[in-house]
C-alpha cells in the first residue's frame, strides 16, 4: 500500500452499544471501498473484523479490529471495537490512537447504556464525532424519535446532517441537508428531494445552519446580520464545528442493506480531522503533561496500543506512528523501558490478514511481530531525541476467578499461558494468592474471563476450570492462654524428648504472628529455641477451627525441660507445634474475614436499590457523594459477599453502574456465618480426600 501524507489519513474508532450493527456497517464500508468482494455475515461468521473463533461463537466483537481502506485518495484506518462492557479496554485503545469516532446508534433501540459510556469516553479526551443512526431498514425504525433521544441524552450539539427517506421496507436512502439533494440505493444515486419530505428537510436544514453559525463567531455575525451563508462557508464551518466538538452531525442509513453508506464514508473524509489537526499528548520534562504536533519529518514517536499473542507468529504488536516513520528490518528505541528493540518485517493488518509493507509513516498504523521487550502502552522512538507518549489508561480489574488446570500437562504450561493472555489484554491481571494457594485471574466481567479461558485452550492447548476464588479467612484467639506440650517417646536406643510451655495472647488486627522467647534458667537450651520457633511457625499455617492460617497472636516460649541424651531439634519442633495447637483450642478461637472498602458509582435512580443490596450483604454504608445525575456510595463490606458483585451491580443498574474495591482490614465473622464456613470447609476437605 502506498504511503499517505498526514492530510490524507483518518484514524477512526467505530463505537456503539453491543448489537447496534457496527460490524455489519464496517463490512459495508469495506465492500463499498472495494476492499472485499462480498459482504460477510455475522450469522455465518464470515465478516472481516469478527474473525476470532470466540467472536464467531458468540456473534459479537471481542477484540479491536483494524480495517484500513482507501476512499477519495485518503487512507482511513477504521477500528471496529467491541460493544460489550467487559471489553472496554479495546475501546479505550482505539480511542487513544484515533482523531475521530463514529458512534453507531440503533434506529429501533435508540441510545443505550453502551452508547452513553462510549460517548463519555470521547468527551473526556475531546474526540471529534459523527453519530450514525443505523438499521433504518428495521421494523419500528424511527429516525426523529432517536434524534430527540440523542439530543436529550448526549447533548443539543448533536444535529441532523441527513434526513432518511422512508423507514423499514420503504427505506431508500437519505437527504443531504447541506446540498439539499436526495441520495438513494446502494450506489447513493443523486436525485431530487421527494415532495412529501421537502418542508421537513427545509426545517432541519435551518437548524443545521444555526448550529454551524453558532460554532463560529464570524459566521454567527453574518447569520445574525441577515446574510445567507454560502455553501463553502457552511462546509468549512461544519468541519470546524466538528473539529472543536461544538457540532456533532447525525447521519442515517443501513449497514446491513448497504444503503447510505457512501455519504457516511464521504463525511468521514470531509468532516473528521486528520492526524495533523490534533495535538499529541506526551509526558514532558519532570513528568509534566505536554503536547507535540504530528509531523513526518521529526524524530520517531510511536505508541504501542495493542498486543496479541499468536501461537504460530508469536507476539504481534500494533502501533500508531505520530512523528517520523518506522522502516522494516531496522531498530527502534523503547523510550518507556530504555532498551533498543529490533524491528522485523512491518505489516498492515486488515482483520486477520497481514500485508507486508516497507514503511509505516507519521499518522499511520502498522504492526510488527516478535518484539522482545515492548508491550502495550510503550513508546518507540529514538535514543538521542526520546519522546514519551501518554499511554492508554485502562480500567482496573474488578471481577476475579480462580484458575485450576484440568491435567498435569495443563499445570506445566499454565503460568506462561496466563502471562501471554494478560499481555494481550491489559485489563486482565494474574496473581498468586498465597493464603488460599490459588492462581487468580481478574478482569472486568465474567464473559471476559470465559473468553480468556477459551483462548488459552485454543491458542496454547491449556484447559482450565474457572471457579469463584476462596476467601482468605484467618483464625485467631480472643483470650490469653497458656499451653504445655511434652513430646516423649521411648524406643530401643535413644528416645525422644521435648517439653515446652507457651503463652498465647491476642494482638490487635493486622499484627500478624509474633514469636518471643523468655526462658530463664536454661530450662530449654538456647540451641533448641529456633527449633521451637520453627514448630510454632509451621503450626500457625493451619488453625484449629477450619484449618485457616492463624493471625494476630503473640506466642511466647517461657519454660520447658530437656533430656541431655534424648532431646533433639526435631523433638522441640514437634513440642512447639503441639503446644500451639493446644493453646489455640483453649484461647476461644474465632474466624476472621477480610473486609474491603467499596465505592459504587451509579445513576441517582438506582441509589436506593444499591444501598438495600449492600445492607443484605452485611455491608456498612459510610456515606454518599452526589454529583449531577450520579451518586458515589462508599461502604465497607466482607469480601465474601462481593466476589461476584460485578454481575449483581450490572443487574441492578442495567449496566450503568461501576465500582472499585480495595482491602481494608480483617474482622471477626458472626457466629452463624462461622458455622456455615466451617461446615463448607469440612465438606471441601472430604471431597478432596475422595
Amino acid at each position: 500500500m502506498a504511503q499517505y501524507s498526514l492530510e490524507n489519513i483518518r484514524n477512526l474508532a467505530l463505537l456503539a452499544h453491543n448489537g447496534a450493527g457496527k460490524t455489519s456497517l464496517s463490512e459495508a464500508v469495506l465492500f463499498t471501498a472495494k476492499v472485499i468482494n462480498r459482504l460477510g455475515k455475522i450469522s455465518e461468521g464470515s465478516t472481516t473484523s469478527d474473525y476470532d473463533p470466540a467472536e464467531q461463537k458468540r456473534a459479537m466483537s471481542i477484540s479491536l479490529s483494524l480495517l484500513p481502506y482507501i476512499w477519495q485518495g485518503n487512507k482511513i484506518n477504521l477500528m471496529d471495537t467491541p460493544g460489550y462492557p467487559d471489553f472496554v479496554g479495546e475501546v479505550k485503545s482505539a480511542i487513544r490512537v484515533s482523531e475521530g469516532a463514529v458512534i453507531v446508534v440503533c434506529a429501533v433501540n435508540g441510545v443505550e447504556v453502551g452508547t452513553e459510556q462510549v460517548w463519555g469516553y470521547c468527551e473526556v479526551v475531546g474526540l471529534s464525532r459523527l453519530v450514525y443512526i443505523n438499521r433504518m431498514d428495521r421494523e419500528n425504525a424511527d429516525f426523529m424519535k432517536v434524534v430527540e433521544q440523542v439530543q436529550k441524552m448526549l447533548g443539543r450539539k448533536c444535529i441532523p446532517l441527513q434526513l432518511p427517506i422512508g423507514a423499514h421496507t420503504s427505506f431508500q436512502g437519505i437527504i443531504d441537508l447541506l446540498k439539499m439533494k436526495a441520495y438513494t440505493g446502494t450506489a447513493s444515486q443523486e436525485g431530487e428531494i421527494p415532495a412529501n419530505l421537502k418542508s421537513q428537510a427545509e426545517e432541519l436544514r435551518q437548524k443545521l445552519i444555526e448550529a454551524v453559525a453558532e460554532a463560529d463567531d464570524t459566521l454567527l455575525e453574518k447569520y445574525l446580520g441577515g446574510e445567507e451563508l454560502t455553501a463553502d462557508e457552511l462546509v468549512k464551518g461544519l468541519k470546524q464545528g466538528v473539529l472543536t466538538g461544538k457540532v456533532v452531525p447525525i447521519l442515517a442509513g443501513s449497514g446491513l442493506q448497504n444503503v447510505a453508506v457512501i455519504p457516511l464514508m464521504d463525511a468521514i473524509v470531509n468532516l473528521l480531522p486528520a492526524p495533523k489537526d490534533r495535538e499529541v499528548q506526551i509526558i514532558g520534562e519532570g513528568n509534566k503533561p505536554a503536547t507535540i504536533t504530528a509531523n513526518s519529518a521529526g524524530p520517531l514517536a510511536a505508541l504501542v496500543f495493542k498486543t496479541s499473542a499468536d501461537p504460530y507468529v508469536g507476539k504481534l504488536t500494533c502501533f500508531r506512528v505520530y512523528c517520523g516513520s518506522i522502516v522494516s528490518n531496522s531498530s527502534a528505541f523503547n523510550v518507556t523501558r530504555g532498551e533498543t528493540e529490533r524491528i522485523g518485517q512491518l505489516f498492515l493488518l486488515r482483520g486477520k490478514s497481514q500485508e507486508p509493507v516497507p514503511e509505516v509513516g507519521a499518522g499511520d498504523i502498522g504492526a510488527v511481530a516478535k518484539l522482545n521487550v515492548t508491550g502495550t502502552g510503550d513508546t518507540l522512538g529514538t535514543k538521542d531525541k526520546p519522546v514519551k507518549i501518554v499511554p492508554v489508561v485502562f480500567p482496573e480489574p474488578r471481577f476475579s476467578e480462580a484458575v485450576y488446570p484440568k491435567t498435569k500437562t495443563d499445570l506445566d504450561k499454565l503460568g506462561s499461558s496466563l502471562a501471554k493472555i494478560a499481555e494481550e489484554d491489559p485489563t486482565l491481571k494474574v496473581q498468586r494468592e498465597m493464603s488460599t494457594n490459588e492462581t487468580v485471574l481478574s478482569g472486568l466481567g465474567e464473559i471476559q474471563l470465559d473468553v480468556a479461558a477459551e483462548k488459552m485452550a485454543r491458542k496454547f492447548g491449556v484447559n482450565v476450570d474457572l471457579v469463584t476464588p476462596k476467601v482468605p479467612y484467618r483464625e485467631t484467639i480472643t483470650v490469653p492462654t497458656n499451653a504445655e506440650y511434652k513430646h516423649k517417646k521411648q524406643t530401643g536406643g535413644h528416645g525422644q524428648y521435648g517439653h515446652v510451655l507457651l503463652e498465647l495472647e491476642p494482638l490487635p488486627r493486622g499484627s500478624g504472628v509474633q514469636f518471643e522467647e523468655h526462658i530463664v534458667g536454661g530450662s530449654i537450651p538456647k540451641n533448641y529455641v529456633p527449633a521451637v520457633e520453627k514448630g510454632v511457625n509451621e503450626a500457625v499455617h493451619e488453625g484449629v477451627l477450619a484449618g485457616y492460617p492463624v493471625a494476630d497472636v503473640k506466642i511466647t516460649v517461657y519454660d520447658g525441660s530437656f533430656h541431655p541424651v534424648d532431646s533433639s531439634e526435631i523433638c522441640f519442633k514437634i513440642a512447639g507445634a503441639g503446644a500451639v495447637k493446644k493453646g489455640l483450642q483453649d484461647g476461644k478461637p474465632v474466624l476472621l474475614e477480610p473486609i474491603v472498602k467499596i465505592k459504587v458509582l451509579a445513576p441517582e435512580a438506582y441509589t436506593g436499590d444499591i444501598i438495600s443490596d449492600l445492607n443484605t450483604k452485611r455491608g456498612q454504608v459510610h456515606g454518599m457523594n452526589p454529583s449531577p445525575g450520579m451518586n458515589e456510595i462508599e461502604a465497607q463490606i466482607p469480601l465474601a459477599e462481593v466476589l461476584r458483585y460485578a454481575i449483581t451491580l450490572k443487574s441492578i443498574t442495567q449496566g450503568k453502574g461501576t465500582y472499585s474495591i480495595e482491602p481494608s482490614h480483617y474482622q471477626e465473622v458472626p457466629p452463624l456465618v462461622t458455622q456455615k464456613i466451617i461446615q463448607q470447609r469440612q465438606a471441601d476437605r472430604e471431597k478432596e480426600k475422595a
